[in-house]
């Protein structure tokens, strides 16, 4: 069977490094409040000539060296991003002419945090049905740029940074390697609770970024619990078939908690929130990328992937690596 093959990962950060307590110079917070209820310890800001296409071909770059593939090779890109360099072309476009491999197909994804989800998975597709051979699935965000710096609720909880996957369509056995089950869900009768208050068609501006935390985190809850035993069924496999979970890194609160409603120990959650803070749609595969090269996800390893977001979104993927 044709399955989507994880050939290589890579991941980028901002240079800059913004600790909880130069925050609490800036806004009324302390580090202490940001620990006890996000995990959060630093996230790192997007600097002059830093964007969210530049960071997203760094990504590009590190997961085309870690698969040992030629730029030339690739005729699909994806980019997952809710802070694309501008309103068109494409972020996509640009790391396509960076990478200069132009003439394949290239387009973004709008989900939000789950943007990294619903790019793989329609890179996914076009990978199994042919119409490509090799995918760069990037999530790329610089959501400083819209965060209200004055809003504490919400400026703590965010930074900047980029991961990539290299895809390759292969002909594969039943259990071998690849992505094996997806399910993407959508809600947006949940518009007003996390949202961006601006928007060329209606005001005209980027707009910042305005959320009710208190509910996001309960429909998070149950929505990844939810499309988590969805991917299970349909990939045949029960929670202790897992050997990790690559989740969306919002909250250390939401990581818990779901493992918890799925019955799954801690310990095979890749938790990277408190380094990195929420980078949207980059937040899975930079948590990817850490275990990947601290050597935590092996070949042959089960992996699940999830995350919600903005809409709202939410999804989830099993992948045997």
């Amino acid at each position: 069977m044709i399955r989507s093959v994880l050939k290589g990962v890579g991941s980028a950060l901002p240079k800059r490094a913004v600790s909880n307590d130069e925050l609490a110079s800036q806004v009324d917070t302390s580090d202490e409040w940001i620990r006890e209820r996000t995990g959060i310890t630093v996230r790192h800001i997007a600097g002059e000539g830093e964007t969210t296409s530049s960071l997203a071909t760094d990504a590009a770059r590190a997961a085309l060296a870690d698969a040992g593939i030629d730029a030339s090779a690739i005729d699909l890109i994806v980019v997952a991003t809710a802070t694309p360099d501008q309103t068109f072309p494409a972020t996509a476009t640009l790391v396509q002419n960076a990478l200069g491999c132009n003439g394949g197909a290239a387009f973004d994804v709008a989900a939000v945090c789950s943007g990294f989800l619903y790019a793989l998975s329609t890179a996914d597709s076009m990978l199994r049905c042919g119409m490509a051979r090799t995918a760069l699935v990037i999530g790329a965000e610089t959501f400083s740029r819209i965060l209200d710096w004055e809003d504490r609720a919400t400026c703590v909880l965010f930074g900047d940074g980029a991961g990539a996957f290299v895809l390759a369509a292969e002909d594969v056995a039943e259990d071998g390697p690849g992505v094996l089950a997806s399910r993407l869900h959508a809600d947006g009768a949940h518009n007003q609770l996390l949202f961006v208050d601006g928007g060329p068609s209606t005001t005209g501006t980027v707009g910042k970024l305005r959320m009710k935390g208190r509910e996001v985190f309960r429909h998070a809850v149950v929505n990844l619990a939810q499309v988590l035993q969805e991917v299970l069924e349909l990939g045949g496999k029960a929670p202790a078939d897992i050997d990790w979970v690559v989740p969306h890194q919002a909250n250390m609160r939401i990581l818990d908690a779901t493992a918890r409603k799925l019955g799954l120990p801690f310990e095979k959650v890749v938790v990277t929130v408190d380094r990195h803070a929420n980078t949207s749609a980059a937040s899975v595969p930079l948590a990817f990328d850490v275990a990947w090269r601290d050597g935590r996800i092996q070949r042959g390893q089960l992996v699940m992937l999830e995350a919600m977001g903005g809409g709202f979104t939410w999804g989830a993927s099993l992948l045997r690596v």
